[in-house]
């Protein structure tokens, strides 16, 4: 397939900062480097300015490859010598075949497609695996500032004011797996994340991952596993 074509821009989305201060990294991608074999077929979509795939390429010695939105994160990735095209999670997905990568990754961007559900399909269908992670919006501290406040929420995910925020459709942990079941999505591993990104052990389709966690991140494949 081809690297070279530039595929249309639409409307670009913010993503958080892919690398902490201290050039670490940012922990939420570390925990999915994590999640991925050395060696492998990697698609990153929505992948900003490339950290991820810096790292598993260097790390991993993976076949690395992005989709970015933004026209300033293209250009960022292509300095740094990596092989990312500019483009549409919604609309161009369509366009690469049938598992043409054994990991797709989609970290923090599938709030801000405009058909989630459609997305999360093609992610199963051009990849073995879908890495997907994002914020949870039934969060409990959401919850309070709804409730108690009346505003919309700004959390150190959510980062963005109602009038300026590319998210458009946030949902919680458990409307993410009620779309996995509905979409016949295995969920093969799935992680609960506290406010500082650290990883704790709770059951994905339980009350407290939904109104502790701040983000999840899930593995998933085309098959759902048997109960």
């Amino acid at each position: 397939m081809s690297r070279t074509a530039i595929l249309p821009l639409e409307i670009a989305a913010e993503t958080p900062p892919a690398v902490a201060q201290d050039g670490e990294l940012r922990r939420d991608l570390r925990l999915i480097a994590d999640m991925i074999a050395p060696g492998l077929r990697v698609l990153d979509i929505g992948c900003g300015d490339g950290a991820l795939l810096a790292h598993l390429a260097r790390a991993k010695s993976a076949d690395a490859r992005g989709i970015e939105l933004s026209q300033s994160g293209v250009n960022s990735c292509v300095r740094h010598g990596l092989s990312v095209i500019q483009g549409d999670a919604d609309r161009d997905l369509e366009a690469f075949p049938d598992h043409a990568f054994d990991v797709v990754v989609l970290s923090q961007t599938l709030q801000a497609t405009r058909r989630p559900r459609q997305v999360l399909e093609e992610l199963l269908r051009i990849g073995k695996r879908a890495i997907v992670s994002f914020p949870n919006f039934g969060y409990w501290r959401v919850r309070f500032a709804l409730l108690l406040r009346g505003r919309m929420p700004v959390t150190d995910v959510l980062d963005n004011s109602w009038y300026d925020t590319p998210n458009i459709h946030l949902c919680t942990i458990r409307d993410f797996v009620a779309v996995c079941d509905e979409i016949g999505a295995g969920i093969e591993e799935s992680l609960t994340l506290d406010r500082h990104g650290r990883p704790f052990a709770l059951d994905p389709r339980g009350f407290l991952a939904n109104l502790l966690a701040e983000q999840g991140v899930f593995v998933l494949s085309g098959q759902r596993k048997s109960a």
